[in-house]
């Protein structure tokens, strides 16, 4: 269910297994019912049927989930034993650069290289959104291409391109290290 109502679902639930138990329902196979028993019964039952009332009309309030959630969620991989869920697929070029972050030489080479290929990591999928990460502290710099799952494939299949010819060249420039890449999983929430 939708986020927002899984408190009310998981309530409901509980309130039946309460409602369910031996020892709060009047059976045929109690020798003595008592009018408690009977009392208790029909209070459990108004009980849950306003809660089930309120669920229902506080569910129509609730805020949707964003839209792409609710276009992907069928085409969606669950992890964690299904407590999350991803259809989009990342893969992280990544270098740590030298000098100041406002005065660097490494990291604005590094800047004109992006300019040079980004039309390019584009063409990965119609879908494809590229994010920029730059860290002034540690000195790390990572591109990050993100692209639907369905699209991955077909993307890694052809190298990642222009994934060789980008990590060549910035591994030329002077003061940057540690060129990495990374598939990761990447989901707005």
């Amino acid at each position: 269910g939708k986020p927002q109502t899984r408190g009310v679902v998981r309530q409901r639930q509980r309130w039946t297994e309460f409602y369910n138990q031996d020892r709060y329902r009047c059976s045929l196979r109690s020798d003595t019912p008592t009018i408690t028993k009977h009392r208790n019964l029909a209070t459990m039952k108004t009980s849950f049927a306003l809660l089930s009332v309120f669920a229902a009309s506080a569910s129509a309030f609730a805020p949707s989930g964003p839209a792409f959630a609710r276009s992907t969620a069928l085409n969606s991989v669950p992890l964690a034993n299904g407590a999350m869920s991803f259809d989009r697929v990342c893969r992280e070029w990544r270098c740590k650069y030298t000098g100041d972050k406002a005065t660097s030489e490494s990291l604005e080479e590094i800047s004109k290289l992006v300019d040079e290929y980004l039309p390019q990591i584009k063409e990965s999928s119609s879908d494809a959104k590229v994010n920029r990460l730059v860290c002034g502290s540690c000195l790390d710099f990572k591109l990050m291409t993100t692209v639907p799952l369905d699209d991955f494939g077909p993307w890694e299949e052809k190298g990642f391109a222009p994934e060789g010819e980008f990590l060549e060249k910035l591994k030329a420039i002077e003061g940057v290290s540690q060129v990495e890449t990374q598939t990761i999983t990447n989901m707005e929430i």
